[in-house]
């Protein structure tokens, strides 16, 4: 028996319209993409206008030096859904020999020795370059216009940036001049400017356009122009020349950076076809394993052998039942996941669902349990359910704020998160990516760009043998990952979440609730949520917690109590911290859009008509 919601009440209605939408963790990025659609712009050209406005809104969120992950479906091709890759490999010289020579046993979670390729904006002009239809110069004059001139920032920048002064003043200068104006941390609501970012998006442009607008014919071969501009001109030159420099890092010890003009020439952003599983009616669409989408597949693929009732997040089955699946679903990522040779057509399968699934009980776990893969060994990461630093840096400063992606911790803290939009028009274009890295507190700001570059080799092991250890020019396995929906072979919902490794937990919540409970998207997003940290965390210092479940309160006494008695290890988060979803959505047969946001943290919007 399929359940329904139990309140019908939602903080905000689900959007509806049949001219465009846009869904996003910043009312600016939204109300940006929103415009790009009401001046004859597509889902494309929106969403990458929204995607740079994201990059000067939510600094401690994400950055043009770091990556992203999106998936999005055609009005030409609706049946096809293509994953956008924009995740950089680690650099020639990020071998695991060097991190150990430098005295490392993890790749930092804060410093330019954690840096992969910047994949975000070669990968958001590929996007706009094939599937868009207007100009460079147009789609990025939003987020110059908020660079150049200001824009009132954030409580969470504020804050961010008020819990790594220290590291600024003391360690990272440039860092502190960008951020700390005239020597102080900003409030909530003073208008933050930066220049130095806004003069590199119109260097972007002027690459291409040498000669201004005249030549009308040759749209793609100008933003083709701007790519090469940024792989191989000043940013690769300006980042690598000043990241070679040695600089505190999340380690407490000082390290120089190996990223080289030639890793940025090297890599380009690209297409792949997307990882898929039925479920309920629907395919659900992810990346491959070198992202943790399949994961979640995995976990719907376990659920899916349960009756509906076991299926409803807002019942203590329910929850127990889902908070087993997913720590089954997240062992096989660390034991099988990476840029690597993986297994998925067997982790997908019914037959290995059916032997995970029957691994569930009335008890919770405590184990790590990958499961079994013919002629495959598993990782088995090291548990480390506290960490501390070697000796040689005893005494040194760790960053605080600056160890890993700002995500939910164990304790139900939120400092901040990782970004994401979402964006459908009237044509039928649908269009969900989740941006990410290169966050204000990830290493030193290079003081020519305005910006520094992200920290995900941090989502490596320097142990040998692991399907995501660290390997010179392979991806690191990252936790970006949006999801697309498809139904009678066409695309009918976008949906994502920032959160590191809670992204897809979040996200497994809403497909349950919509697909299986009838509630509608704005009822998904703001009901209670849950996630399991009874796994490896992706970022540094990458502890776990055996049996961990974080909840919001809101889910109430009776079921919270109830998983305690499973023997669950219950954190309280409080009553609206978890989860930051947003989706948009159409229907095929009548054309009508949805769009639904956040509204914890009073920062995700939706907007449309």
């Amino acid at each position: 028996m399929a359940y329904t919601p139990p309140n019908p009440f939602t903080t905000r209605p689900t959007l509806q319209g049949t001219f465009g939408m846009a869904a996003s963790t910043h009312w600016l990025a939204t109300a940006s993409a929103q415009a790009v659609l009401e001046r004859g712009g597509n889902a494309f050209d929106a969403a990458v206008a929204g995607a740079f406005v994201l990059h000067v809104v939510e600094p401690h969120l994400n950055g043009p030096g770091g990556d992203m992950t999106g998936i999005f479906a055609t009005a030409a091709e609706p049946a096809r859904p293509r994953v956008l890759m924009g995740q950089g490999p680690a650099p020639a010289a990020a071998t695991r020999e060097h991190f150990l020579a430098e005295g490392l046993e993890l790749v930092p979670g804060a410093g330019a020795l954690a840096a992969a390729v910047p994949g975000a904006v070669d990968a958001w002009l590929l996007l706009l370059r094939d599937h868009g239809t207007w100009e460079l110069a147009d789609v990025l004059s939003f987020a110059i216009g908020y660079a150049r001139d200001g824009h009132p920032i954030l409580d969470r920048v504020a804050s961010t940036i008020a819990s790594v002064a220290g590291l600024f003043t003391e360690f990272w200068p440039t860092s502190a001049d960008l951020w700390m104006p005239e020597g102080r941390v900003p409030a909530g609501g003073d208008v933050l400017k930066n220049p130095a970012y806004a003069a590199v998006l119109e260097r972007l442009v002027a690459a291409g356009t040498p000669g201004g607008r005249e030549e009308r014919g040759a749209r793609e071969r100008r933003i083709d122009a701007a790519r090469v501009e940024w792989r191989e001109g000043f940013v690769a030159q300006a980042s690598a020349e000043f990241l070679a420099r040695p600089h505190r890092h999340s380690s407490g010890t000082d390290h120089a950076g190996v990223i080289t003009e030639a890793d940025f020439a090297g890599f380009t952003a690209g297409y792949e076809d997307a990882t898929t599983l039925e479920f309920r009616g629907h395919t659900i669409a992810k990346t491959g394993p070198w992202g943790q989408g399949p994961a979640l597949l995995q976990a719907l693929a376990i659920l899916d052998g349960f009756d509906d009732d076991r299926l409803d997040p807002s019942t203590d089955l329910g929850a127990h039942t889902i908070l087993e699946a997913q720590k089954l679903a997240m062992a096989d990522r660390e034991a099988y996941y990476g840029d690597a040779d993986v297994d998925l057509g067997y982790l997908l399968s019914p037959e290995y669902a059916a032997q995970r699934r029957r691994l569930i009980g009335a008890e919770a776990s405590h184990g790590f349990r990958p499961g079994k893969v013919p002629g495959r060994e598993p990782f088995i990461p090291p548990l480390r359910t506290e960490y501390r630093l070697p000796s040689h840096a005893a005494g040194q400063d760790c960053p605080v704020g600056a160890a890993g992606e700002p995500t939910v911790l164990p304790t139900g803290e939120t400092r901040g998160d990782t970004c994401h939009l979402d964006v459908v028009d009237r044509w039928g274009n649908i269009v969900s990516a989740t941006p990410s890295g290169g966050w204000l507190q990830s290493s030193p700001a290079i003081p020519q760009l305005g910006f520094c570059l992200g920290t995900r080799l941090q989502m490596t092991w320097l142990e040998p043998g692991a399907p995501s250890s660290l390997t010179p020019g392979r991806r690191p396995r990252t936790t970006l990952t949006p999801t697309l929906v498809l139904r009678g072979g066409r695309a009918v919902t976008a949906l994502g979440s920032p959160g590191g490794d809670q992204q897809d937990q979040w996200q497994l919540l809403y497909l349950l609730r919509t697909i299986v409970g009838g509630y509608g998207p704005q009822q998904a997003i703001d009901a209670p949520a849950l996630h399991t940290t009874s796994m490896p965390g992706s970022f540094w210092p990458r502890t776990w917690t055996p049996g961990g479940a974080v909840v919001e309160d809101r889910l109430g006494e009776e079921v919270i109590t109830a998983l305690e008695g499973r023997g669950h290890i219950v954190t309280r988060a409080g009553d609206w911290t978890l989860g930051r979803l947003s989706s948009v959505g159409r229907d095929p047969a009548t054309g009508l859009l949805t769009a639904a946001a956040n509204p914890r943290g009073n920062q995700g919007y939706a907007a449309g008509r």
